[in-house]
């Protein structure tokens, strides 16, 4: 199979992701996530795809299953992994336009990762289109909350994965147009909660204790313990009712990251040991959320790359890999052993913020790459 052949267009690839990024689906509203997974299946369906609905978990949107059309449909084979969920609110569109100006686009959710999910589909039906029959049935698991940690569907991913034989996940290269990720760094994320003594805050100050200077404090001090082996960020918080009142409760979240699980193993005991409580019932508590485990890449990942290298290099690109910090619900599936290449999505740069873009040719370069991985993995 020459990939160079089969018949992709970058320009469009991106006009047919216009309704994806135009759906602005935040993580935390249910239903705009479930409009987004219902988009992308109708483009599924477009593709001969057999589509299966999943109801989402409590407080999260919908979560969706598919196959492209294979005499062994129900078989072990790979599986195209991706989250249609973004960090980015409702009105970023109006800040964040869908806009192309060159080889650069942008918008919301485009590079994490919807960009890469549609180049995955494309890469299917192109495929098909030449009439190239996979070896492997292609298999697509889209779910809701991987930008909060998947604290709803992990279950749901590694069960999926775990019928199938090879996992793909169309996340921003990010590291740049010549690699992919072979491994992520573990993640460990906490809930903090500062507890004050109320007063009135015009009359009688000095009898309280305030919660916020009690979270206004304690953030510096966790930030600084971020070393070389694991990093600590707080990255939100709320404290506070009435400005005439002295805070009885300040909420936080915070986030350490560890290239090995000893390392965030022990970041996680630090956190936890911040704990106290006074007798007038003022302190600090920390509780550990979710938390991602490392995946360091084994020889079935290895090879895998080594697929797509030689892929790439037909494409005249030297393919490289390594370890990448972020997370992904590949942290899930490489933890469990299975052959996963990650990074495989677009081009791109600044996602997360206001900035977010990316490279447009790199839709059908990145189709290109995941179309030769299906077409010849057995």
């Amino acid at each position: 199979m020459d990939v160079n052949t089969l018949p992709l267009s970058s320009d469009a690839m991106l006009e047919g992701l216009r309704p994806w990024i135009e759906c602005e689906s935040p993580t935390y509203d249910p239903a705009a996530v479930t409009r987004m997974v219902g988009i992308a299946c109708d483009r599924l369906r477009e593709l001969g795809a057999r589509v299966e609905h999943i109801p989402g978990p409590p407080g999260l949107g919908d979560c969706a299953r598919a196959v492209f059309p294979h005499p062994r449909p129900d078989t072990p084979g790979v599986l195209v992994m991706a989250h249609l969920d973004t960090v980015h609110p409702h009105g970023t569109l109006e800040r964040l336009p869908f806009r192309r100006e060159g080889d650069i686009a942008t918008g919301p959710g485009l590079c994490d990762m919807k960009g890469g999910t549609y180049a995955a589909l494309e890469a299917a039906r192109a495929l098909a289109e030449v009439g190239h029959e996979t070896p492997l049935p292609i298999h697509v698991l889209l779910t809701s909350d991987e930008e909060i940690g998947t604290p709803g569907t992990r279950a749901l991913i590694e069960a999926e994965a775990a019928k199938h034989k090879y996992v793909l996940v169309p996340e921003p290269g990010l590291m740049g147009p010549s690699a992919v990720c072979t491994g992520r760094y573990a993640i460990a994320r906490y809930h903090l909660a500062a507890h004050g003594v109320a007063s009135h805050a015009g009359i009688r100050l000095s009898k309280g204790r305030s919660a916020i200077r009690e979270m206004a404090e304690r953030i510096p001090q966790i930030e600084a313990m971020t070393d070389a082996d694991c990093t600590y960020s707080v990255g939100v918080v709320h404290g506070g009712q009435w400005v005439n009142c002295v805070s009885t409760v300040c909420r936080g979240e915070a986030l350490s990251m560890a290239k090995r699980q000893a390392d965030l193993d022990r970041g996680i005991e630090r956190m936890l040991g911040m704990s106290h409580r006074n007798e007038d019932g003022s302190g600090f508590e920390v509780a550990l959320s979710v938390v991602r485990p490392v995946w360091e890449p084994g020889a079935g990942t290895l090879a895998l790359f080594e697929r797509a290298k030689r892929i790439a290099a037909t494409m005249g690109i030297e393919l490289t890999h390594d370890s990448a910090g972020g997370g992904s619900d590949a942290n899930f599936t490489g933890a469990l052993g299975m052959a996963t290449l990650d990074g495989l999505g677009l081009d791109g740069e600044m996602v997360h913020t206001l900035h977010e873009y990316i490279e447009v040719e790199s839709l059908a370069r990145r189709a290109r790459l995941m179309a030769g991985l299906m077409a010849e993995l057995d």
